[in-house]
Formats: C-alpha cells, structure tokens, sequence
C-alpha cells in the first residue's frame, strides 16, 4: 500500500483507552481542516506522527518556522482522542486507500469509534449540523441528544464516504457531523457549528468564541497550501510528459 502512518512514539498511543479517532481534511468551506486544528490547539494535543502516500502532492507546510508533512496525527491523554488533519484536499485517486488505512490504523489502536467532521450544501435548507452514522443505535442518539439532523437520502463522497461505507458493512461505530457551509469561501460558522455538537457528543470542555476571529489567519495558511498542492500536481504532470512522452502523467 502507498499510504503510511509514520509513528515516531507507537508507545504513545498505547496509553490512550478505547479512544475517539477525529477525522478533519479540507472540504466544503474547509470545514474539516479547521475544526480540527482549532481543536487540536484549545486541547493541546500532542504531535503524534505524520501520513505520506505517493498519491499526495509533494508538500512541506510551514508553521512558526518549521517545516512539517501537511497530513498530520495529534493525540491527547488527557481527553482519550486521536485527530488526523490534512491542509491539502486528498486527491480522489487516493482516497479509497487512505480511508481503509484510517480504518485499519483505528482498529489496530482499539480506536471506539470514527468522527469525521465537514460541510454541506444542501439549498433550501435551515443552517444546522447533519449527521451521518454507520449503525442504527448511532442515529436514534445522534438525533435524540444532540439536535443532529439526521440525512435519510443523498450520498457522501471522499475519504468520509469510504470510511461510512466500511463501517456500515463491518458494523464499526463511524460517524459524520456536516454543517450548512458555503462552497466559495471558508466558513468559521459551520466549523463553530460542528465542534459545539462534538462537545455535547463527547462531552469536551473548550470554547469555540474566538473561532471566527483565529480563522481569518487560518484560511489564509491553507488556501496558499492548496494553490500549492494544484501548482506542484500540474508540475509534476509536466515534468513527467517532458522526461518521458510514452509514461504520460505522474499521477492524476
């Protein structure tokens, strides 16, 4: 397989009890990506390894000077959780992979339960959180103590998508909060949205107040990344045409 978790401290996961892994990649509105970096930092999670796959662009993100793979695992003790971040949109050719390595990854750190977090555009609509689940008993608590919508019809893409589908055909726990979002531009408010329906479900102490404002600088970050990520894909489909015309593309 081409994905792979790099784990400097394996130890150190073996010291969290039946945790919550939190899945954040970027989507509609860059949901994801910024609920879970907003919540990596008011929990002050732990650094935890890193994913690299020869399906995703050929990135280093820089943060307060130091570089760092832009696929990224955190785990906090003190609150029982594992969250994995993306600051580039997985590319759609890896994305079947990369979910049943989440999945695998989960099950082998005895992991309870998958929660992905994202944005939804559905017109019409009230702005609220949506909820998806892979097993029945997740619905009727979902939509009975956390004011989640529950989606009857439709479907669900990416690694989200996969990650549902497997977890419905194995009868694992995996569950999905989508907020009303907008499709142009980052939405703080959904990600607001979402992480005050994951307090209540996980029943988490920190505060989304400041979220809006520390978003600005955020969107900022992860839109020169994704201009990045589309410039080095375009690249390297050049580069590989040029080196060798019989090879076609890279990837892609």
């Amino acid at each position: 397989m081409t994905v792979q978790f790099h784990l400097p401290k394996p130890g150190e996961f073996r010291k969290l009890k039946n945790p919550v892994l939190i899945e954040g990649f970027p989507g509609l509105g860059l949901v994801g990506t910024i609920s879970a970096s907003y919540l990596v930092e008011k929990l002050k999670m732990d650094f935890a390894g890193h994913i690299t796959s020869d399906l995703f662009p050929p990135l280093a993100s820089i943060h307060d000077y130091k570089p760092n793979y832009p696929a990224r695992i955190y785990i906090s003790k003190k609150n029982n959780l594992i969250v994995l971040l993306s600051e580039f949109i997985i590319p759609v050719n890896a994305c079947w992979e990369l979910a049943q390595s989440i999945h695998d990854f989960a099950k082998e750190n005895n992991v309870r339960q998958i929660i992905s977090l994202g944005g939804i555009n559905l017109k019409g609509e009230e702005a609220k959180v949506y909820g998806i689940a892979s097993m029945e008993k997740l619905l009727v608590d979902l939509e009975r103590h956390h004011q989640v919508k529950l989606i009857k019809e439709g479907a669900t893409t990416g690694v989200t998508g996969v990650l549902l589908a497997q977890g419905a055909v194995e009868n694992f726990p995996v569950v999905s909060f989508l907020a009303q979002a907008h499709e142009e531009f980052m939405d703080p408010k959904a990600s607001a949205m979402v992480l005050e329906v994951l307090k209540s479900y996980l029943d988490l102490e920190f505060e989304t107040s400041t979220l809006e404002h520390e978003a600005a600088e955020t969107e900022s970050k992860l839109r020169d990344m994704m201009a990045k990520s589309k410039a080095a894909h375009t690249q390297y489909k050049k580069t590989a045409e040029i080196s060798n015309p019989n090879l076609g593309p890279m990837y892609g």
